[in-house]
């Protein structure tokens, strides 16, 4: 078969080792050609594509990134988009398309796949907020990372009985947030789901410091908003594709949070630190196998699907119902951060 392949979206740990993995079994088992189209979809508006091979995937396994470029152009942003996607995809006579990405890139894949195109999906995002799946690649990494910033911070706010805010991503959802505030031992987790009040911070990390000579972590998902009426957040502006330009917002709260109490408060911001790098060995596994299973639900016929993880098992499932909606932090684990919040 004749199968093209494209990494969309931001830039995450595994996507080469999804590459990699796709093209192995694909070559090596099926005996199959795979091209992999540069800068997501644009490649494939643009016609724009490299051929790979196993020799050419050789060392990807452990690299950060994508090699093969990312961009958030979907064939839907442009006037002529589908016309010249659809030609591209005509042109090279692909039997089927892999679209590895997130909410974005899927659910072009989703709505590429309802008009009559062969596509499966394979979710990539940091985040972890792609339904239907119990976990993405990337996510693990990111975590690592995060949790890894928290262990440094506690030691240099320790010896300043500071409040240190360490701002994560999270966009939509706060599974970043929520996995490294437990890892780390966070004092307090602001995260999307939960809009807060500045108010019972504040009282929460009086009462820490009232115990001692306590220094605190408050980790804050870059998408965590207040609570309607308590405090004054400007609106962030809008890039070209529609998304809201987070990130800062831990600047804010942590200034009115000092000027409040009189605690003393410093800002750390992880940003794209947090999407770089190396992938985990489990991000590298998790990676590894939904590239084998992508390339085996095409010669399944297995199109409009997603591959997912599942109870611990890969499966497919639908690419619309995966791309309905985020998926949020699920209360249960909410609670258990709660438990040790200040």
């Amino acid at each position: 078969m004749r199968v093209g392949m494209l990494t969309g979206g931001g830039d995450c740990p595994g996507l080469n080792a999804v590459i990699r993995a796709v093209v192995r079994k694909g070559e090596r088992r099926h005996g199959d050609r795979v091209i992999g189209f540069i800068d997501g979809w644009r490649g494939v508006v643009d016609d724009d594509w490299v051929q790979l091979d196993v020799d050419a995937c050789r060392g990807l396994l452990p690299k950060g990134g994508t090699v093969l470029g990312t961009s958030r152009h979907t064939p839907f942003s442009l006037p002529d988009g589908m016309s010249r996607a659809t030609e591209t995809i005509r042109g090279l006579e692909l039997d089927a398309l892999i679209a590895i990405g997130g909410e974005g890139t899927l659910s072009c894949a989703s709505e590429m796949a309802d008009r009559g195109f062969e596509i499966v999906g394979v979710p990539k995002t940091i985040d972890n907020d792609v339904g239907m799946t119990e976990r993405t690649f990337g996510f693990d990494t990111a975590v690592t990372v995060a949790t890894e910033a928290i262990d440094r911070l506690h030691t240099t706010a320790e010896s300043h009985a500071r409040v240190i805010f360490v701002e994560v991503m999270g966009r939509n959802v706060g599974h970043i947030a929520t996995w490294a505030g437990i890892a780390g031992g966070a004092t307090y987790t602001l995260v999307p789901e939960e809009p807060f009040d500045l108010d019972d911070l504040c009282d929460a990390l009086m009462r820490r410091r009232a115990r001692g000579r306590y220094a605190s972590i408050v980790v804050v998902a870059e998408g965590a908003r207040p609570k309607p009426g308590t405090l004054e957040v400007a609106e962030p502006p809008v890039d070209a594709y529609g998304h809201k330009r987070l990130g800062g917002i831990a600047t804010v709260i942590a200034a009115e949070v000092e000027a409040r109490t009189g605690l003393e408060t410093r800002v750390t911001i992880l940003g794209h630190v947090q999407r770089g790098g190396s992938p985990t060995p489990f991000d590298r596994v998790l990676a590894t196998r939904f590239g084998v299973a992508a390339i085996d639900a095409v010669h399944d016929g297995r199109f409009g699907q997603m591959v997912a993880l599942r109870g611990g098992a890969i499966e497919l499932v639908s690419l619309r119902e995966a791309t309905a909606r985020p998926k949020p932090v699920g209360t249960e684990l909410l609670d258990v951060a709660h438990t040790f919040f200040a």
